[in-house]
């Protein structure tokens, strides 16, 4: 089975957020990048197949040079290759095309993409590459088993979870689930050694279009003062939460 993981390159959630040009550009000063979370979580069950089934996983990243430390890391956790498609990730339906190209001329059996990366949590990635190439979808998925051509997925939906039977070729919008915080891997010594020699491609793009443009970015507004309200005086804190917060 060869097994193609999309990996975002993102920011850490601990980095602190700026943006410049008057609010029109992200400002990459001083931030770490690393690889999106929901990608992680399918970069390691992919790591399960190829250890349990013997599957081939290749990641594959849209973006410039800068981007190439987050696809070693890809590597030092176990994936056999990378590839590196040389344009900026603009928009959605642009990534869709380059990593549909991608998947269509490597033959993949599974796409594994995260169902949202977490800088602009689209989610629209994984579907359009899936009605690109013409595959099966499951989105939200959170446990995947794959038998010869047969695959049996379980995907989360509102209020419960729902269990599909589906074949190969398949593309899949990972999350927690697919494997667990605790089963993530943290590259070793020899991963990183060992990274060096796998082979990591540069594919020109193919041609196409950007639908979506970000006009500017906002930050979110700070948070209010927090007023303290003693539990010996139940009238006050009955006042202000109808009056002023307005909840009651």
């Amino acid at each position: 089975m060869k097994i193609l993981v999309c990996i975002s390159h993102v920011p850490d959630t601990t980095s602190k957020i700026n943006f410049t040009d008057g609010d029109t550009k992200f400002d990459t000063n001083g931030v770490q990048f690393v690889i999106n979370p929901n990608d992680e979580f399918g970069l390691t069950r992919a790591m399960w197949f190829k250890e349990k089934q013997g599957a081939h996983v290749t990641v594959v990243n849209v973006g410039g040079a800068e981007t190439e430390p987050t696809l070693r890391k890809a590597l030092a956790i176990g994936a056999d290759a990378a590839i590196r498609v040389n344009t900026p990730a603009s928009d959605g339906f642009s990534v869709a095309k380059q990593i549909a190209n991608v998947a269509k001329e490597g033959a993949y059996d599974l796409v594994i993409a995260g169902r949202e990366s977490i800088d602009y949590n689209g989610g629209m990635v994984p579907g359009m590459i899936a009605g690109l190439i013409q595959a099966n979808f499951v989105n939200n998925c959170i446990n995947l088993d794959v038998d010869g051509t047969s695959v049996k997925a379980i995907r989360e939906i509102d209020g419960g979870k729902e269990t599909v039977s589906t074949s190969l070729p398949l593309v899949i919008g990972g999350q927690k689930g697919l494997v667990e915080e605790s089963d993530l891997r943290i590259p070793n010594m020899r991963g990183i050694m060992m990274a060096r020699q796998k082979p990591l491609t540069v594919l020109e793009p193919i041609e196409t279009s950007t639908e979506t443009s970000s006009v500017s970015f906002e930050k979110p507004a700070p948070k209010g003062a927090v007023k303290l309200v003693s539990p010996d005086n139940l009238d006050e804190l009955i006042n202000l939460l109808h009056n002023e917060a307005k909840v009651i």
